[in-house]
């Protein structure tokens, strides 16, 4: 997937250029941004804070730390499960 060129802070700094009452199009053609785009960044980010944004980043990458560790013991317990199975 492309990476794209603005960070979130300018993402959700853009979106409040149209809750300000600046036409899509304008803005669009002003960050060099297609329409489609600034609709999704929309339904992504809308009404979100930076600091929001910044704390949402924070939990997933904790999410993702859990899961990590969720799948780690799981592996753990099966192994364990097998060698017991095993000896018996």
């Amino acid at each position: 997937m492309k990476k794209t060129k603005f960070t979130e802070s300018q993402i959700v700094g853009i979106l409040k250029e149209q809750e300000q009452g600046k036409k899509v199009g304008d803005i669009c053609r002003e960050h060099g941004i297609s329409q489609p785009t600034f609709y999704h960044w929309k339904s992504k980010y809308s009404g979100m804070e930076v600091s929001q944004l910044k704390r949402v980043k924070e939990l997933e990458s904790e999410l993702a730390q859990y899961k990590k560790i969720v799948a780690e013991q799981t592996l753990h317990i099966t192994v364990l499960k097998d060698i017991v199975e095993k000896k018996l």
